[in-house]
């Protein structure tokens, strides 16, 4: 027996009641892997409804018996434009990342129920919306908590600082392949393609971080990927789990409060606060490494990420106008050609083509 109380992601409005006639391929394997996994008895009716938050997978809530659960099944062609495919596998290693991170803040990740490897499917704890808003949502309104912002930098340095230079896990998470397709080539290496000008400086930036292992990496600290708990930050979708460069998370988080200050204008002082609380409580938590060059390497990848969420395989979908991307690519181009090594002096430039 399990206890169920929580929410993972956002629900469609359909719910769907299984049996043979209605469920699609993707439905039935999932039933079944729920019966394999000793969730679902025989005969026992099943339903279940599609829940949005990512490309990568299909995400189902599914309300058992025992109770409400969510099961997420990776998917080997992600749902974008762009052909960008990448092994099931990967499931298992976002599995593993919860697993890790539930010894160091059992609070910061939702509970695995069961894993179903061959299937390439885990089953987690579903978290009640009304308890676990998303941050991402919480952004769209223009709600901009610094304080909340504060707790995201300490938990992900708190995660790398409990992981880093363990050979152990370095072995364990030596994912390079997957984070390559996931992270390096769909974002950096994609966007060198379309702008064959800075081909030189992007790729500097995926060697430069491939070859740094320093930590458990996460992949995908975006606030739509982390829920805001009673007890703090809730971290979701760990698919591009990675032993290597810290500085990738901070960097990927920091980038979305930038660009999010051309989604929601009038909150764009509010987000830049966050950034500036989010950086200042990674940086006063880093004690594995030097402060000054786990930053310098944060403020190096960030106008990268910028530019890849403009121009990569993954762009952001919030960015549709041309003139809003017109604005990320001149700057992120300029500290591209120009690095700054603190990431309040990437900041400042974003501030200044912002005209803040």
């Amino acid at each position: 027996m399990f206890t169920i109380a929580r929410h993972c992601y956002i629900v469609a409005p359909e719910v769907v009641w299984m049996n043979a006639a209605t469920e699609s391929p993707a439905q039935a394997q999932i039933i079944a892997s729920l019966r394999d996994l000793g969730l679902v008895r025989a005969g026992e009716p099943v339903s279940m409804a599609p829940l949005t938050g990512g490309v990568s997978s299909d995400i189902w809530r599914v309300d058992l018996a025992q109770g409400r659960v969510c099961v997420k099944r990776a998917l080997p062609q992600l749902k974008v434009e762009a052909q960008w495919e990448v092994p099931v596998e990967r499931n298992a290693y976002e599995c593993a990342w919860i697993d890790t991170v539930a010894r160091i803040y059992p609070h910061a990740v939702p509970k695995i129920i069961a894993h179903d490897a061959n299937a390439g499917l885990f089953v987690m704890e579903y978290l009640d919306p009304a308890k676990y808003p998303v941050w991402k949502a919480q952004l769209r309104k223009g709600q901009a908590d610094p304080a909340l912002a504060a707790r995201v930098g300490t938990s992900v340095a708190g995660i790398h600082r409990a992981t880093a230079d363990d050979h152990k896990l370095a072995k364990r998470f030596a994912t390079d392949s997957f984070f390559y397709a996931l992270r390096l080539e769909s974002y950096l290496v994609a966007t060198a393609r379309r702008h064959p000008e800075l081909a030189a400086e992007l790729q500097e930036l995926v060697q430069a971080t491939a070859q740094t292992k320093r930590a458990l990496v996460h992949g995908d600290i975006s606030p739509k990927n982390i829920l805001v708990g009673p007890q703090g930050p809730v971290f979701l979708d760990a698919e591009c789990a990675w032993y290597g460069d810290p500085a990738f998370d901070l960097a990927f988080c920091l980038n979305h409060l930038l660009l999010k200050c051309l989604w929601v204008p009038r909150a764009a002082r509010a987000f830049l606060t966050c950034f500036t609380a989010m950086a200042a409580a990674y940086r006063a938590a880093v004690t594995w490494e030097a402060k000054d060059e786990l930053e310098a390497r944060a403020a190096h990848l960030l106008p990268g990420l910028m530019l890849a969420r403009v121009d990569g395989k993954s762009p952001v979908e919030y960015l549709t106008k041309e003139r809003d991307k017109e604005r990320v690519r001149r700057v992120a181009r300029a500290l591209l050609i120009d690095p700054r090594a603190r990431l309040e002096q990437v900041r400042a430039a974003w501030v200044k083509e912002l005209g803040l």
